[in-house]
């Protein structure tokens, strides 16, 4: 009687299972993920003898599994309270703070990231003041203390300091930065903590402006869950996304050159879209130029920049008439004059978190 019912029991689960995969509509995107789902692919006689087919059809009953983030929730949580794993599919956490392994050391794609600024300085940059800083992940703060593997950040730094050409000096801001300044379920840093990294990039470049001269309005978004909380899968506190505006900001000219079309420096109404962080001059975009209607002097800034960069360059803006912000992951480098005239510019920077820098293959 017992294997009786304990068999109907898993004929249930099972016919239940498949029935809600079923009836229940595919999901098109993972909020917790910030990913796109894969969708059901279609029929051809000709993958289906290739077995492409059945790859195909496995990773779209993963990604759209009925209680799928139920089950990432109960495997995580099973990683680490019940087995004591140190992390779950590279995923950490230290006292609340989640952050996401970064090893070994690639040196090829630092040396790739180097190259790269090379060829745009000696082709764009000569007669430009040109600098380039480095923006250390959560790892650097927290890996190597809790006993986990990291990143050589000081070979990192060596690699570029010996093979970037003459002329573009390096700004240090490690010094500045604590882990503090980063949001506990992202992996970004959080604007209202940049002000003193602003202050020393604008004095590395030569300016005498400075951004903690300036007075902001802080303006709080919450609940922000970033791009680890989903990933960990985990119930944790979320945390408060902050920007700082003012009349100067409010007023600026910001042009999105791929859409050809007017933005804004801050877009709130993105917060609850599939990336909060978007918040910031609308999320990534190939080439966003901003004009400072305050300024008082007649000074351009060329900021090559990752994610990263978009929460600081408000803060630049303090020190320039113009900013014109380039993503080489979605830009490349060849194009660049054909919407840049370089001659309107005194300034460049090459601002770039490790994590780019040791996957620099992405830059174009």
């Amino acid at each position: 009687m017992k294997n009786i019912v304990t068999t109907c029991l898993f004929i249930i689960i099972i016919f239940g299972f498949m029935i809600g995969n079923i009836i229940t509509p595919d999901i098109e995107i993972s909020f917790s993920e910030r990913r796109t789902l894969t969708q059901a692919p279609g029929f051809s006689r000709r993958e289906l003898i290739s077995g492409d087919f059945f790859g195909k059809f496995e990773k779209y009953t993963l990604d759209q599994f009925v209680f799928r983030d139920k089950f990432r929730g109960l495997k995580a949580f099973m990683e680490f309270k019940i087995f004591k794993q140190k992390d779950n599919n590279g995923i950490y956490i230290v006292n609340g703070n989640i952050n996401k392994l970064e090893y070994p050391l690639n040196e090829n794609s630092v040396l790739y990231a180097t190259s790269k600024i090379n060829d745009i300085y000696k082709k764009h940059l000569i007669n430009i003041n040109t600098s380039y800083a480095i923006i250390p992940d959560k790892n650097f703060f927290l890996a190597s203390d809790n006993g986990y593997l990291s990143i050589d950040y000081d070979k990192l730094a060596e690699i570029i300091s010996e093979s970037i050409t003459d002329g573009v000096k390096y700004i240090n801001i490690y010094d500045i930065l604590s882990v503090d300044d980063y949001y506990r379920t992202d992996i970004h840093w959080s604007q209202n903590r940049l002000i003193r990294v602003a202050d020393k990039i604008l004095t590395g470049l030569g300016s005498n402006k400075k951004a903690s001269d300036i007075k902001y309005i802080q303006k709080e978004l919450y609940p922000f869950f970033g791009s680890y909380y989903g990933q960990a899968a985990v119930n944790t506190e979320p945390d408060t996304l902050i920007y700082l505006t003012n009349d100067t900001l409010e007023k600026a000219r910001v042009f999105d050159h791929y859409y050809k079309e007017n933005i804004s420096i801050y877009e709130p109404e993105r917060f609850n879209g599939v990336d909060p962080y978007d918040v910031f001059l609308s999320g990534q975009k190939p080439l966003v130029t901003i004009e400072n209607p305050d300024s008082s002097t007649k000074r351009g800034l060329l900021l090559f920049k990752d994610s990263f960069g978009n929460s600081i360059a408000p803060l630049l803006l303090a020190g320039y008439s113009k900013i014109t912000l380039i993503d080489l992951r979605l830009v490349s480098a060849d194009a660049l004059d054909k919407f840049i005239n370089f001659a309107e510019y005194q300034d460049a920077l090459f601002l770039y978190c490790t994590q780019t820098l040791n996957n620099s293959y992405m830059l174009r």
